[in-house]
């Protein structure tokens, strides 16, 4: 608890254009890698387009770690397959939550995020701030696949008692 900062809700919307694994879709659930932790969504049965809208929430220690997301494809007799994977770095968002806003408009962009090649991002990311909290909105081009992106948000979550930012 001593090196805990917070915590990272990581909301995960939806999937678009997964790669298709069985024989005409997918059961596509993802991920979610911080350092040691691992926290999954549900599986969506036979969606290339799922929408999970799963809130998943990692402490966090070191915000210089990156967060991994992969997606995979339920099999219930072999192993799940691969449909790729992405990764991002939070310390652009962490930034912004230190700024300690307040009182600004809901709807108000305190940072955009160009895609690049040291990002997954597919489109330019938004930090704003909504209905009172700093949130990052995010589509990740998956690598390592053919198809396929994964919409997520951020929002950070203070914990009483840690070190925090």
């Amino acid at each position: 608890m001593e090196n805990l900062m917070g915590l990272l809700r990581i909301h995960v919307q939806r999937g678009v254009n997964l790669a298709v694994r069985d024989v005409v879709s997918s059961d596509p659930y993802v991920v979610v890698r911080m350092g040691k932790q691992k926290l999954k969504t549900r599986v969506i049965k036979k969606n290339i387009n799922p929408e999970w809208n799963d809130d998943l929430t990692l402490s966090i220690a070191d915000p210089s770690l990156p967060v991994k997301i992969t997606v995979y494809d339920r099999d219930t007799f072999s192993l799940d397959d691969k449909m790729g994977d992405a990764e991002f770095d939070i310390a652009p968002f962490i930034e912004a939550v230190k700024m300690r806003l307040g009182g600004l408009p809901s709807g108000t962009i305190i940072k955009k995020i160009q895609p690049s090649r040291e990002n997954c991002l597919s489109e330019e990311s938004c930090i704003s701030w909504s209905n009172g909290k700093v949130v990052q909105d995010m589509f990740l081009r998956l690598r390592n696949v053919e198809c396929g992106e994964v919409e997520l948000q951020l929002q950070w979550i203070d914990v009483p008692g840690s070190r925090g930012l």
